[in-house]
Formats: structure tokens, sequence, C-alpha cells
């Protein structure tokens, strides 16, 4: 079946911008390849409707932030935690900065999802929140309330809080 007019060339320039949005959310490379490749396909049964429209693009995040969602069903992927890390080499261990970042990410994967949804929407997607209330098919006092509760629990995550420092 042929791709409708313009949707390969939709695909081709943003799926970039899509798949770091997926990743952004799912911490996993081939969770945020399916998390795009579903939001792509819903997007294509669509497109139709869609071709009028300047930009798409706002249309697939929400579909893309709505999919991930829903996905509780995948939170378990087949990995079996253990109370201890594998041992690692001291040489291949990655500068602090990353280690910070890592952490970061680490805590904002902690959060609820659509907490962690605003938090990706609002500081690393760049939107306002009235486009960020619009993907997530809430109020814009909804968006700052998740925000709000998002940072406030990233605030008191223990990954942050030095031994002896005050709240």
């Amino acid at each position: 079946m042929a791709a409708p007019p313009g949707f390969e060339e939709f695909v081709t320039f943003r799926s970039a911008r899509l798949l770091r949005a997926a990743f952004q959310l799912t911490h996993d490379w081939a969770l945020a390849e399916d998390l795009m490749q579903t939001a792509l396909a819903k997007t294509w049964r669509a497109w139709s409707r869609l071709s009028g429209e300047n930009d798409p693009e706002p249309y697939v995040r929400k579909i893309m932030f709505n999919t991930y969602a829903t996905w509780w069903h995948r939170r378990w992927n087949h990995e079996n935690p253990t109370d201890t890390m594998p041992d690692r080499s001291d040489a291949l261990r990655p500068l602090g900065q990353i280690d910070d970042r890592d952490e970061v990410w680490r805590a904002i994967g902690r959060l609820p999802k659509r907490q962690r949804a605003a938090i990706v929407l609002r500081y690393f997607e760049d939107l306002t929140e009235a486009q960020t209330a619009e993907i997530l098919d809430c109020s814009i006092g909804n968006v700052k309330s998740l925000t709000s509760r998002a940072l406030a629990s990233l605030r008191l995550d223990a990954a942050f809080r030095s031994e002896g420092a005050s709240a």
C-alpha cells in the first residue's frame, strides 16, 4: 500500500526530532523506536485529514505522548533487577558531568508518566504551557500543576540530596 502524498517527506524530515522526544520519555532506544513507529502508523491512517494543515507535527506528538501514557503493560521489559551492579572499569566511567546528567534522567524516569511527559514537553521540547496542554489533552492549569509536582519531586529526590545538607 502506497504512502499518502507528503507523508514520506514528513517522516524523513521529522523522525529524528520525534525519536528524540520518544527517547526522553522511555529512556530506551528500542521502546522509543516502537513508540515513534506506533505514532507514525496512527498518523498515516489520519494523514488525509491532516494534509490541509501547515504542520502536522503537533498532532503526531499528541498521538505519541498519549500512546506512551497508555503503555502501562510495557512497564516490565523482561529484565531482572539485582541488588548489586556488575563490576565496571573506572577507565570506562563517564565524566562527572555525564554522570550528573544520567542521575537527572534516572530521577525523571521515576516520575509518574503524566508528570514526566509534562517535564519533557515543557523543558526538553521547549513547548509552551498551552502547547503542552493541547498535547496532553488537559488544561493549562493541569500542566502547571503537573510540572510543579514533578519539580517538587525532583527537588526531594534522594539522588540530589547531599548528606548533611539542609532542605
